[in-house]
């Protein structure tokens, strides 16, 4: 089937692009300070671990604006590609089902406010509104994004007989896990991230803010990853 080879070549460029891009910004703003105004360099940081910077923090200043929006956009493109072909293959082995539209849906709005996202990176307004549309946008695109993958898996799962002689069955229960961490994850930290103030009981939450923001937009783009290695190449 050529819509699961191009699902294959998409989905390994879904994850590539948007991991290269966000830590080319981070290497460059933390060790090249020549290319950066004085009060946009970061030093002794490494955000997975220590929270030191949000990924907006690196990306939305010049020069690194120049890489992480290219690569938010192409990045967005290729995810409606991406839930187009998934569209496709589920209705060609499996015919006509419900959760088809939904994760299509979701899928594709996702990749819209991810693109609203990377246009207004950036901007600056001091308005409330506006810092508000921003982060409803960014949440949005996460929610979003979880949903899809949900509806997604749960449908590969419910006909994996029929899909046995094109999937890696045990890639997608890997697939299911990792969706359901993501959930998990999300329901426990947003109450969390939530409260007003950069302190809580004197815990920093800005530093957790910001180290979770990287690890869990990492694992986000780790599922097309795992849809590389799920699906087998047809010949």
């Amino acid at each position: 089937m050529d819509s699961v080879n191009k699902v294959k070549s998409i989905s390994i460029w879904i994850f590539i692009v948007p991991f290269f891009a966000i830590n080319a910004c981070l290497i460059l703003i933390t060790h090249f300070h020549g290319l950066f105004n004085n009060e946009d360099i970061l030093v002794n940081t490494i955000p997975y671990f220590d929270g030191g910077a949000s990924i907006s923090r690196t990306a939305r200043v010049f020069p690194t604006y120049l890489i992480f929006k290219p690569a938010m956009f192409l990045t967005a493109y290729l995810l409606i590609k991406y839930w187009i072909h998934n569209k496709k293959i589920v209705l060609s082995i499996c015919g006509e089902h419900k959760q088809i539209k939904k994760f299509l849906f979701f899928g594709i709005s996702s990749a819209i406010c991810l693109v609203l996202h990377s246009i207004f990176l950036g901007i600056k307004y001091d308005y409330d509104l506006y810092k508000l549309f921003r982060r409803v946008i960014m949440l949005m695109f996460i929610i979003f994004e979880i949903v899809a993958q949900a509806y997604l898996v749960a449908t590969l799962y419910k006909f994996k007989k029929k899909l046995f002689d094109f999937i890696n069955q045990k890639i997608l229960i890997a697939k299911i896990i990792l969706v359901s961490c993501l959930i998990i994850v999300a329901i426990i930290s947003i109450p969390i991230i939530s409260l007003p103030g950069d302190y809580f009981l004197g815990f920093n939450l800005k530093f957790f803010k910001h180290g979770l923001e990287w690890n869990y937009f990492v694992g986000v783009i780790s599922f097309y990853l795992l849809t590389f290695y799920m699906w087998k190449k047809q010949s």
